[in-house]
């Protein structure tokens, strides 16, 4: 059976998505668990983005011993010369160059010709050898360029020196079968492509970045490009999980498979839901609420008889169990700490400690406890670095002939207490004007969604927000059997986030251009 290769680009790709702001810490757990799910290459991040982007990969590249890690940079000196600083200390490490290809980049973004951007792309290749063993070349846009120029860039890439050539569909534009055919001619065409790796990265602008990355399987490629939920640029990129299982489902017509350890998928998903604050919608393939729920009578029936009428993947494939939680108000801290390690959560004593008194106060509001309704507990309320602002209270009072009126008492970081109260043409807006006079942070709401975390009318609902002001863009997340609730700690989060983001810019994080 073929191997595979899997990159994973959540922590940079995947960071791109609007609203999203990962942390050092953040980062370096995600990578952690991406090292467990079993990924063979880590793209950390882009160094050259700025010195806090150099300090975050350097932190995973001291983390982090199994996976080769990598650093984008495009075909600049100063690019490169970041890469090498924050990748310098890592077990395993790769340089990944990009460079444009298609005529509109080359006419619009790049003014080169065809002979200077050959002439850009080896000169990098060069200067990168100098201090990497390992070079990825990506010639940007590649599904927009002119094949034979695509066969051109790929044979100078591998004469100067590049171990790994991608192409990517940058804009989602190819289809499966034109994109596996440029692949196919690639591999036909360029002399030397036996002595490097074809890879291949796509973007789903028009929902084919799974079907294009399995079409470029089948006609040969050895590495795929994706993201955990597909997170990513506009309409996100590939999703690692839809591919995995693909592979793992269908090896007898692709021959191929990934070494991924599958069970960590659904953890790894919840992860990275949890810190970019982009909840994963219930239809998804693979790790979406319904993806294993049945309600058709005539489904139901199938199921009951034989699993395989209706599921070819079953949950706990992925690691996803739905069995219920024999819990209540009643368990001791033993039984809930061995529950926990069930799921895969490895606390120390404070840890378990702080997650055990939360789950009491679950229980009290909650007659019967569901494992999601642990995990959403213990994906509640995670935001790494500092909260300039925390909700110590709440009160909110409706009526449909009542004006909604919302009270509310927020901590400082120095201290300060401060009540306000508004009101609202709805419960949660009177919520979020309240807010706003209490951090006198004013923001736009640019989404607002909520969703169930298990069934009932005591179910848990999961809400999730993207604030702007101005430029910036910040994500949050809350949870609670109250929904109103839950809506407060989600914008909240999201004030929190944005404050750090823009306390971090004033610090001198500053884009190198």
């Amino acid at each position: 059976m073929r191997k595979i290769y899997v990159f994973d680009t959540t922590l940079r790709d995947g960071e791109q998505s609007p609203g999203v702001s990962l942390t050092t810490n953040e980062k370096v757990e995600i990578a952690l668990q991406l090292e467990r799910l079993g990924v063979d290459r880590i793209e950390a991040g882009f160094a050259a983005t700025s010195p806090g982007e150099i300090e975050s990969i350097r932190e995973v590249a001291k983390q982090v011993k199994n996976a080769t890690l990598l650093s984008l940079a495009r075909c600049h000196v100063k690019d490169i010369d970041a890469a090498y600083e924050a990748l310098k200390d890592a077990e395993n490490a790769c340089l990944h160059l990009v460079l444009a290809t298609s005529p509109i980049h080359r006419e619009y973004k790049l003014r080169m010709d065809r002979a200077k951007v050959l002439e850009t792309a080896e000169a990098a290749i060069r200067y990168g050898r100098k201090f990497f063993d390992r070079i990825e070349f990506s010639a940007e846009d590649a599904s927009r360029t002119e094949l034979d120029f695509i066969c051109e860039v790929t044979r100078v890439a591998i004469e100067a020196g590049a171990s790994v050539v991608n192409l990517p569909d940058t804009v989602g534009f190819a289809t499966p079968d034109q994109f596996g055919a440029m692949f196919r001619t690639v591999k036909e065409k360029v002399p030397g492509i036996e002595k490097i790796q074809l890879s291949t990265h796509c973007h789903d602008d028009l929902g084919m970045a799974t079907a294009n990355t399995l079409a470029a399987i089948a006609n040969g490629v050895d590495q795929f490009e994706a993201t955990i939920n597909g997170i990513g640029e506009r309409a996100g990129n590939t999703c690692l999980e839809e591919v995995a299982l693909a592979l793992e489902t269908r090896s007898d017509f692709y021959g191929a498979k990934t070494s991924l350890n599958l069970s960590e998928i659904y953890r790894t998903s919840r992860m990275v839901s949890k810190y970019t604050g982009m909840s994963v919608p219930g239809n998804k393939a693979i790790v979406g609420a319904n993806a294993f729920a049945h309600e058709s009578g005539i489904h139901q029936d199938g199921m009951l008889k034989n699993r395989s009428t209706y599921e070819i993947i079953t949950p706990e494939t992925i690691g996803a169990s739905s069995s219920r939680l024999v819990l209540g108000k009643h368990s001791g801290r033993h039984a809930f700490k061995e529950k926990l390690i069930d799921l895969g959560y490895n606390l120390n004593e404070e840890g378990i400690n702080i997650a055990f008194a939360k789950f009491k106060a679950l229980a009290d509001r909650k007659k019967n406890i569901l494992s999601e309704d642990i995990r959403a507990l213990m994906d509640d309320s995670t935001m790494e670095g500092p909260r300039p602002f925390v909700m110590d209270s709440i009160q909110v009072s409706y009526g449909n002939r009542s004006m909604p009126t919302a009270a509310i008492r927020i901590i400082k970081q120095d201290g300060t207490v401060v009540d306000e109260a508004a009101v609202g043409n709805g419960s949660v807006d009177a919520v979020y004007q309240a807010i706003a006079k209490a951090t006198g942070v004013n923001v736009e709401l640019d989404d607002y969604s909520i969703h169930s975390v298990t069934h009932g009318t005591d179910a848990q609902g999961e809400v999730h927000v993207v604030i702007r002001q101005g430029e910036h863009t910040a994500s949050g997340r809350g949870v609670s059997t109250d929904i109103v609730e839950a809506s407060a700690k989600a914008y909240l989060e999201a004030i929190n986030r944005l404050v750090n983001h823009q306390e971090r810019e004033r610090e001198g994080n500053i884009v190198i251009q």
